[in-house]
């Protein structure tokens, strides 16, 4: 994590954002804050961020069009990010984890809380291997260094977390984990995040790691158990 974090905060709500700031400041964090997508938008093409906050429910906007942008952008592809939602219904919080949100943290919230998530986003964006440190599994590669993985040499368009997740299911081949398996070798991920949360990921994954619809499975789903990474696609073994 580096030193003095520096993290952008997107939120209508003045006090709310005031006091988040106050708190992630006394924390050793530098801390911005916009109150719109477009302040955000300027933000972003100003200046560099080790992680983003951000608020669904904008003035200007939905929190999930700001993503799906990011996510398009080299620059920003594999920025930390947190999403902040008032909103109840599961499927606003899905969809945002779908298309590239590391993670979501329901208002209101506690800054303890908050403080605890921010921290793990930024441990698992940081590289923990040694340069080289590689994973090969057919026409899958995973550079733990370089915290990428490769199909046919071509980069995976993958989060942070669902890099994290991948290298927890491929560090264990053959071997079927758990949700909470999953969840405990994740660092510092908190507990609180719903099951439901894993499933959306692993469903990214596949859609990157797989892209040959009559190919078995890289990663399999053991119903009532958990999920297993495959050695090979032509089985376990």
């Amino acid at each position: 994590m580096p030193v003095n974090p520096r993290l952008l905060l997107i939120d209508d709500d003045a006090r709310l954002s005031a006091m988040v700031g106050d708190y992630l400041r006394g924390h050793g964090f530098e801390v911005d804050t916009a109150g719109s997508l477009a302040a955000g938008r300027e933000r972003l093409a100003r200046d560099d961020y080790d992680a983003l906050l951000l608020d669904l429910m904008l003035p200007d906007g939905d929190g999930l069009e700001l993503t799906r942008e990011l996510r398009a952008d080299a620059r920003w592809r594999r920025l930390p990010l947190l999403m902040l939602t008032a909103r109840g219904e599961a499927m606003d919080r899905i969809v945002g984890l779908e298309i590239g949100a590391d993670d979501y943290l329901p208002k209101p919230f506690e800054p303890r809380e908050l403080l605890a998530r921010v921290k793990a986003l930024l441990r698992r964006a940081a590289p923990d291997a040694e340069p080289g440190e590689l994973l090969r599994f057919g026409r899958l590669h995973i550079d733990l260094g370089a915290r990428q993985a490769r199909l046919d040499g071509q980069v995976c368009d993958l989060t942070g977390h669902q890099f994290e997740l991948l290298v927890v299911l491929a560090r264990s081949p053959g071997r079927v984990l758990s949700r909470d398996q999953i969840m405990d070798a994740l660092r510092g991920h908190p507990m609180e995040a719903f099951d439901r949360s894993i499933d959306v990921h692993i469903s990214r994954i596949r859609a990157v790691i797989e892209d040959d619809p009559k190919a078995p499975q890289r990663v399999l789903t053991v119903r009532g158990a958990g999920y297993v990474f495959a050695r090979s696609q032509d089985g376990l073994g």
